[in-house]
């Protein structure tokens, strides 16, 4: 594993125990057979790690579909869309993530994609952890980050951008492919749904993104040091699937390799909670939240 990872630019030390904890997030896939204590350790450390929930084989077709309806411009020369090997080489004209005309775009609004989350094993899992039957929300985001982009996900909570519904709301992170620190996997800040949003509000005032109050701040380091708390990782793999609640605070590290990160988040209420209206359609990138 190698010791130096990124976020936002900004170098961290794997191996510094003041910011990161000293082994990966352990495997909760085995509690699932236990609705009752997947939910107790959920409730305790905000999050669940469910090492090898999906088909392997499954998230790896979903990975090449994706890459094989990118420009091959994109794709390192005798590579298969499978492995997402970047080029180095960003495709003229290509418009930014997510918005009509980008692959991402159509790609969240395709039968494969749609396929793909409708497995009964996600729906079954979100059951087991909100403790009642589950409904997906139309909202799904499809992350696609490349070595050299600096583009990874700020220090934030789900609830910063589900304030209007439900708090009962269960977030699904699913890589599409191996996804260790380097490749820019999720982080999360250990206890962190614990705390008050008033402790870590202070963090705002150095963050980069002034004029949006939602991310908590861009700099990891500074945030685990300034809460005294250390950032829990994975060795992600194809086919696992983390859970979290809306109040802990996570982030992701920036994509260092030459494979690329792809990964979808969804969430899931519970049948009847109201959920936030802005994440009843399908996610565009430039949708505002």
């Amino acid at each position: 594993m190698p010791p130096v990872v990124s976020s936002q630019g900004l170098p961290l030390d794997l191996s510094d125990r003041t910011l990161f904890a000293p082994g990966p997030m352990r495997d909760g896939a085995h509690l699932l057979g236990r609705p009752d204590a997947a939910r107790e350790r959920l409730a305790a450390e905000g999050c669940l790690y469910l090492r090898g929930m999906l088909a392997r084989a499954e998230v790896l077709r979903l990975r090449e579909a994706y890459f094989a309806a990118c420009d091959p411009v994109l794709l390192a020369p005798g590579t298969a869309p499978r492995e997402g090997v970047f080029s180095g080489r960003v495709p003229p004209g290509l418009p930014p993530h997510g918005v009509p005309g980008h692959p991402a775009y159509a790609f969240v609004r395709s039968e494969t994609f749609r396929r793909f989350l409708a497995s009964p094993a996600l729906t079954a899992v979100a059951g087991a952890l909100l403790g009642g039957p589950a409904v997906m929300l139309p909202r799904r985001i499809l992350r696609h980050f490349h070595r050299g982009a600096r583009t990874a996900s700020r220090a934030h909570t789900d609830r910063a951008y589900l304030d209007r519904g439900t708090d009962r709301v269960l977030t699904l992170w699913i890589p599409l492919g191996d996804c260790p620190p380097a490749t820019g996997g999720l982080v999360y800040l250990e206890g962190s749904h614990a705390l008050s949003p008033a402790s870590y509000a202070s963090l705002r005032a150095g963050a980069d993104r002034p004029h949006d109050r939602r991310p908590i701040s861009h700099d990891l380091a500074r945030t685990a040091r300034a809460l005294g708390r250390r950032w829990l990782w994975a060795d992600y793999a194809a086919g696992d699937v983390t859970a979290h609640l809306p109040h802990i605070v996570h982030a992701s590290l920036d994509t260092r390799t030459a494979a690329m990160r792809l990964s979808v988040d969804v969430r899931f209420v519970r049948r009847g909670d109201r959920a936030d209206p802005r994440w009843l359609r399908d996610w565009a990138g430039d949708d505002g939240f």
